[in-house]
């Protein structure tokens, strides 16, 4: 595990949530559920014989979390997320199972509690989701043991003369045969919903007492079984709120703030499940109020996004609360409420999605200081938010390679990593070929209209940063703020201070460069490593008949490696290097 890695999971805090953890490409390969988010996550890398955590950790790169109100919420938020990103490593869950609801048929004259994992619109009450499946028909047994709430499917009133087996184990009421009146039976319905709604603090203060009067008789078995309906009932009071009954489309937004620092977190709510989420962070200089900044964030975020909710769930009010409702209402063309929950399961929605902002401001609070540090001891006019950090790999000079990292806010941002093949430049001259990749680098960025960053680190010593500062100038970019860090001193080199920066060990600004130099060193190699590979493969593929330079090209894109292509039907490298060719290839595998 990286230092970089280590560092983040210790930073996890002791809650109930879900963890992704993510490939260098960005991409959710595992998803779990945890009650303390940093012990499940550390425990994962510890020595272990279990293979397929060790698979897991073979293609990890990177471990992120979101905060849940429980542990319970924490498996429905999994199971959505799941479905949603379908990992590869998470072998359940990827179907399309519902979790199981009760269906409470109030329409009717004699209402029936049954099992079910669909939600429709049928006048019917819908409670749930459950988890496990077990505790929804633990309620239903609660239900018709204790209101007489008939489970069955029949017609009532009907033809059958005598109640069924139900009654006579006292599990049902039979208003079937008219043993109890349509009035009596719908207040039993209504203190069923009371229960189902969650409104039972008498109901347990009476089970309760009888728990106790049955354990004061020693009558164990029975107090066991008081006991057992206590513990469902104060499960099903607690109602997740990440997930609704209610086919309801809306974005919960989260909100926190220390001095300049700002961060938003926003669940997605869709269908009446929440199935993604998003953050962002960023400074504001200037002294503005929370609802104007609201107000700002907002405008931006639902710029050009083309999944609109019906409604927006705020902390507090924003700045002109109307003209945003309007804004965004043009964007999804029919109107969106905005609305600001004083109370209820949406006030609970804003203050977890508030909580997960506020975790995601101290990570970034912390990658941010050393940014501050930078900016002292370099003296640039505002803290590099954005810096490029560049490294050349080759062994004698063979499959040259460059690359390029992107860290915004002190993380890296994997998906602006660039990789280069030097073109112009013959034999182990570093120099030179950093000169080809930043030039390339921001020609390319001139033409596009693109943004500069704040800083560029290139790895190396004075040679290194004085050809980066040349090229620089010759695009007429001589003004970005360049640095370099040798490896073996550790020492920080700019064109105002060519003597070199000796920075403190524990410099949080000095960890950040060497992990920006590590990352960009890190990544040129691992590109080096798959261009030797890709050329001994193809070197093992000359002589072949048949087997030009694009059908081996067309070969080293299908298969990762010779065994792969021996293994491989002929009917399938019949497609890629036609018939001809295949056998041929084939035919040189088998040879004694």
């Amino acid at each position: 595990m990286s230092e970089n890695l280590r560092k983040k999971i210790e930073g996890f805090p002791r809650k109930p949530g879900i963890y992704f953890f993510k490939n260098k490409e960005g991409e959710v390969i595992y998803i779990g559920k945890a009650h303390s988010l940093l012990d499940r996550v550390r425990s994962y890398f510890q020595p272990t014989s279990d293979l397929k955590i060790t698979n897991i950790l073979a293609e990890t790169d990177d471990v992120d979390f979101i905060l849940s109100g429980s542990s319970r919420e924490a498996a429905f938020l999994e199971n959505n997320f799941i479905r949603r990103y379908q990992p590869k490593f998470n072998l359940r869950l990827k179907d399309d199972k519902s979790f199981p609801y009760l269906k409470l048929t109030v329409q009717e004259r004699y209402p029936a509690v049954n099992f079910t994992r669909r939600v429709e619109e049928d006048g019917a009450r819908y409670f749930g989701p459950f988890s496990p499946a077990l505790q929804a028909r633990k309620t239903i047994q609660l239900l018709s043991k204790y209101f007489g709430i008939r489970i069955c499917e029949e017609s009532v009133p009907g033809k059958r003369k005598r109640p069924c087996l139900e009654y006579d184990l006292k599990l049902c009421s039979a208003p079937c045969v008219d043993y109890i009146s349509e009035t009596e039976y719908r207040e039993r319905v209504n203190n069923a919903l009371l229960f189902l709604e969650g409104k039972t603090d008498k109901l347990l203060r009476i089970l309760r007492q009888k728990m106790e009067e049955a354990s004061g008789r020693e009558e164990y078995e029975q107090a066991a079984n008081w006991r057992d309906l206590i513990q469902t009932i104060e499960q099903v009071k607690e109602k997740p709120k990440l997930i609704s009954v209610e086919p309801e489309n809306k974005d919960i937004i989260g909100f926190s703030r220390d001095r300049e620092n700002i961060s938003l977190y926003v669940f997605f709510m869709r269908e009446g499940k929440v199935i993604e989420s998003e953050s962002m962070f960023f400074q504001e200089k200037e002294k503005s109020s929370e609802s104007e900044i609201l107000f700002k964030s907002l405008e931006k975020f639902y710029e050009g996004r083309r999944s609109l909710p019906d409604k927006i769930l705020l902390p507090f009010e924003p700045a002109r609360k109307e003209d945003l409702s309007k804004i965004l209402s043009d964007l999804k063309g029919r109107k969106i409420k905005v609305i600001i929950p004083a109370k209820g399961e949406n006030k609970k929605l804003v203050e977890l999605a508030s909580r997960n902002a506020e975790s995601l401001l101290q990570k970034r609070s912390e990658a941010w200081s050393p940014l501050h540090e930078l900016k002292k001891i370099l003296g640039l006019e505002t803290a590099p938010s954005r810096i490029e950090g560049f490294d050349i790999s080759n062994i004698g000079g063979e499959e040259s390679v460059g690359s390029m990292v992107v860290f915004k806010n002190g993380l890296p941002s994997k998906d602006n990593y660039r990789k280069y093949k030097i073109k112009t430049v013959a034999g182990p001259d570093d120099v030179r070929s950093l000169q080809e990749v930043v030039r390339r680098r921001y020609s390319r960025i001139i033409e596009e209209k693109k943004d500069l960053p704040d800083l560029i680190l290139v790895d190396g010593g004075k040679g290194q940063l004085n050809a980066a500062r040349k090229t620089l100038e010759e695009l007429g970019l001589g003004r970005l703020p360049v640095a370099s860090l040798a490896k073996k001193e550790e020492v920080i080199f700019t064109l105002s201070r060519k003597d070199g920066i000796k920075l403190d060990r524990t410099s949080a600004a000095l960890k950040l460069f060497q992990n920006i130099r590590d990352e960009a060193h890190r990544f040129a190699l691992s590109f080096h490593r798959l261009r030797r590979k890709k050329r001994s493969f193809a070197s093992q593929l000359d002589g072949i008949s048949g087997l030009g330079k694009k059908r081996k090209a067309a070969l080293l894109e299908k298969y990762r490696d010779l065994t792969a292509i021996k293994t491989a039907d002929f009917e399938e490298l019949a497609k890629v290097i036609s018939n001809k060719a295949a056998r041929a290839l084939l035919d040189k595998f088998n040879e004694p």
